[in-house]
């Protein structure tokens, strides 16, 4: 089994401890072992240890204080106690002070490795959210955030294209972003030092968009008490992103289309053109090419825009970039609003990496906030997500659909352990049965 995880095996009494590193090494898991807790207890504070297996009762220092020294030397470590008949109390005492489950002796061997291979996982998954947190960090202030093989290729098309002084029209769905696209094509353009306004066109009639952009004289129309200077005026030498261009009117497109030939335009209600030097970036909700062909946009500005067309993929077709741009919404709006959420745990990651997206980066934005604004626990879990109902996950059962009382309970369990990332003690106590109990129904249901 290929796991960088380091784990040490905590046992005085020899054969046992033979027997566990045994039984895991026939699974390909290797563990190291110590025989005396105060040599493992220095050797946990002094080299990484990501998983540790620890006997209750030993001499010298007992498993609750190995439990103590590897949590406070490495938060992250995780520690399974191991325990005799009549000593479950402290297994769980030991769960609630942090141990990650326990192992009951005598063990039969696959409830041993399951267990092992489950802390692998969940030690493997704490060093996926640390790495993830540090991207997310490192791309925060405007980046792209995306290591997939699109986002890489778009990136460096960017990179290539930017310094380049002409329009450029992105496209994609609604969600993916393109006012950060602009805005990442101005950061890598000579305009970097300079102003970056976006407009949404749609937002504004016809009349207060050329107003807005071109600015107006006094008395071009009623309220024109002075002159105002338009935007393309205001953010001379810099970038203006037009957002939903496909809304402007034919009568508003001839105007932009002779600045963006020309560079010259009118005030509302002027006559002496205005010169301006402003690099144009687009975008549209609706297919342009259509729209020509419909004959609503004129193909002459169309072709103007489309010097360099930017296509930005929907977050369906870059999966890998989910879990990155999860955490990335998790730093931010868990600063936003106060919450000391530090990961994602891996069901939470299965969810949100099967669900399709329509909405792309923006709807999964607005999940992420409503998740961390319900969540009350440090790690983000299935339970705070809304239900995403996509293609590949489990259809959700109707209200009146019927099942004996072994399937109610058996799914009750699935669920609960999805929840807890696995986690035994955690599952037993959201289901009100004790852990001895669960690890009975889990070994009856062959889950």
């Amino acid at each position: 089994m290929n796991d960088s995880s380091s784990i040490l095996i905590v046992e005085d009494d020899s054969t046992m401890r033979h027997l566990i590193r045994d039984t895991l090494a026939a699974e390909g898991i290797a563990a190291q072992m110590s025989e005396d807790s105060r040599a493992a207890a220095s050797l946990i504070e002094q080299s990484r240890v990501d998983i540790v297996l620890t006997d209750l009762k030993m001499p010298h220092l007992d498993g609750m204080e190995i439990l103590a020294r590897a949590r406070h030397h490495n938060p992250d470590c995780v520690v399974i106690v191991i325990t005799g008949y009549g000593t479950i109390e402290s297994a769980v005492e030991a769960i609630r002070k942090g141990a990650y489950d326990y192992v009951q002796k005598p063990f039969e061997p696959d409830a041993l490795v399951l267990t092992v291979q489950r802390a692998m996982e969940h030690a493997r998954l704490v060093r996926e959210n640390k790495r993830l947190r540090e991207q997310a960090g490192e791309r925060r202030g405007g980046d792209l955030i995306g290591s997939s093989r699109k986002m890489v290729e778009l990136k460096n098309f960017i990179a290539r294209i930017a310094p380049f002084d002409t329009t450029v029209l992105i496209q994609g769905e609604t969600g993916t972003g393109k006012e950060l696209v602009a805005k990442f094509i101005h950061q890598w353009s000579s305009r970097v030092g300079r102003r970056f306004l976006p407009v949404n066109c749609g937002a504004l009639t016809e009349t207060l968009l050329e107003s807005e952009l071109f600015g107006h004289v006094r008395g071009a129309f009623t309220g024109a008490d002075s002159d105002k200077k338009g935007l393309f005026e205001t953010v001379d030498k810099g970038t203006i992103f037009l957002d939903e261009i496909n809304s402007i009117s034919p009568a508003f497109q001839v105007k932009l289309l002779r600045v963006l030939q020309e560079g010259t335009y009118l005030r509302v209600g002027g006559r002496d053109p205005r010169t301006v030097d402003v690099r144009v970036i687009a975008a549209a909700n609706a297919d342009l090419e259509k729209e020509v062909e419909a004959g609503l946009f004129r193909s002459d500005l169309y072709y103007r825009l489309n010097v360099v067309p930017v296509m930005i993929p929907p977050l369906r077709e870059r999966r890998e970039d989910i879990a990155l741009l999860a955490h990335h919404f998790l730093s931010v709006y868990g600063a936003k609003y106060g919450k000391t959420i530090s990961s994602i745990s891996g069901g939470a990651l299965d969810l949100l990496r099967a669900y399709s997206w329509p909405g792309n980066v923006r709807e999964l934005e607005n999940v992420m906030e409503r998740a961390i604004i319900v969540a009350d626990e440090n790690e983000l879990q299935p339970g705070h997500l809304p239900r995403l109902s996509a293609s590949g996950q489990e259809p959700m059962e109707s209200d009146d659909v019927l099942m004996s009382l072994e399937e109610m309970e058996k799914r009750l369990i699935v669920k609960g352990l999805r929840h807890t990332g696995g986690h035994k003690g955690r599952t037993a106590e959201i289901l009100g049965i004790s852990p001895v109990s669960l690890w009975r129904k889990i070994k009856k249901y062959d889950l």
